[in-house]
């Protein structure tokens, strides 16, 4: 007979019980209920593209601006675009389904969605390592400090993003 921690008896009927719980519970999705929540994905990241893309197109009017070189300033513009196509990809699953599947779910819409969704976290993840770029130059006039801080921000994002996803359903 087995002892737990507390050196009580546990029969056997008990341990299996016990080892089931420690598995991992999946419950497969219905359609619906998958669309809903690539849709809600969607909804959680378009605020924070809408705030930085604010913040962004506001930067241009202050006067700091203007004292960055033009090389920073043409980063911040590629950061800016890849803000507007991360923002385009992320919005076009809901205009698709308004316009092609209005009324229904299938899972073309959601494989396309889905697709649509992770593509857009591509483009972000550049803009922020951009940004964060040029924030560095401006802050410190250290083009090379600029350049690690772009690509610790890639690479933390893209660990968080993609690599650990990916691993995630790798060990599953």
């Amino acid at each position: 007979m087995a002892m737990n921690i507390n050196d009580e008896e546990v029969k056997p009927e008990q341990q299996g019980a016990r080892k089931e719980n420690r598995i991992p519970q999946v419950e497969k999705e219905s359609l619906k209920d998958e669309m809903r929540n690539v849709i809600e994905e969607a909804r959680m990241v378009l605020p924070g593209i809408q705030a930085l893309f604010g913040f962004q197109t506001m930067a241009v009017f202050n006067n700091r601006f203007e004292d960055i070189a033009d090389s920073s300033k043409l980063v911040y513009l590629v950061a800016l675009g890849l803000l507007v196509l991360a923002m385009g990809l992320l919005m076009t699953p809901a205009a698709y389904n308004r316009l092609a599947e209005r009324g229904q779910v299938s899972r073309k819409m959601i494989n396309l969605s889905s697709t649509l969704i992770t593509a857009g976290m591509l483009p972000l993840m550049l803009a922020f390592a951009l940004d964060v770029y040029v924030v560095v130059i401006a802050a410190f006039d250290r083009p090379e400090a600029g350049i690690f801080a772009a690509i610790g921000t890639a690479l933390l994002l893209a660990g968080l993003w993609f690599i650990m996803p990916l691993a995630s359903k790798k060990w599953r």
